[in-house]
């Protein structure tokens, strides 16, 4: 796509940009990755914890969601459309290693261990990215079903009710599933945290240039995968 069109394309909504997609500017498709390849790469990241795997699922959501753009009706966000289409390949993905649960089989009174509190102060003892890399490292070290929700509403700043569409919970569900993932977190750590927040999961530059790169290659040979559920 030539810079200027890119440039003025970019201004669209996503149901505009999939008119156009589906008008068969395929190229069109790239502001749509280019879009949302962050919020894709935190929540497929946060489920299954491996960047190289999280890119594979990432080029198998967009493929899925071209293949399936038709079937989009406009009843929620297509930003929601999109990551539900992502979330069900991740865990699709865990449920082929079985390498952990299934999100729904924790239980929610269960206890978890989280690690013991102890003094800290993030503007004396670490930099900024430093600070980044702890919260990383306190998402993930969630169980699976609450480091999601709170992936997609803290960082991601989703609203309850999209949480709840993109997972296919209830919004009570997600409030209980936050509440609970922050209180296994150490609120001292990720309240002091704040707008560094935004700095952790990057996915930008050539990770980013690559996903695209990639889905349009599979595009240019498609093999039609099964409807997004």
């Amino acid at each position: 796509m030539e810079l200027l069109e890119k440039a003025r394309c970019e201004g669209w909504t996503d149901e505009q940009v999939v008119e156009r997609v589906l008008a068969g500017e395929t190229a069109a498709y790239e502001i749509i990755m280019r879009r949302y390849n962050q919020r894709l790469y935190r929540v497929v990241r946060a489920i299954l914890r491996d960047d190289s795997e999280t890119e594979d699922v990432m080029q198998d959501a967009y493929v899925r969601a071209y293949q399936h753009l038709r079937q989009f009706e406009g009843r929620a966000l297509f930003s929601t459309w999109l990551t539900r289409i992502a979330v069900h390949e991740a865990l699709a993905r865990v449920r082929r290693r079985g390498r952990v649960q299934e999100l729904d089989s924790i239980n929610d009174d269960g206890d978890f261990p989280v690690n013991p509190d102890s003094p800290l102060d993030p503007e004396q003892t670490a930099s900024r990215s430093e600070l980044s890399q702890m919260l990383e490292e306190a998402v993930l070290a969630l169980p699976e079903q609450y480091r999601t929700v709170l992936m997609l509403r803290d960082v991601e700043e989703m609203s309850t009710e999209e949480t709840a569409a993109a997972l296919n919970i209830s919004e009570e569900n997600v409030k209980v599933r936050l509440h609970r993932g922050r209180a296994l977190m150490r609120k001292d750590l990720y309240t002091r945290l704040g707008a560094a927040a935004k700095e952790a999961f990057p996915f930008m530059g050539t990770r980013c240039d690559h996903v695209v790169e990639r889905v349009f290659a599979r595009l240019a040979h498609p093999v039609v995968e099964d409807a997004p559920s």
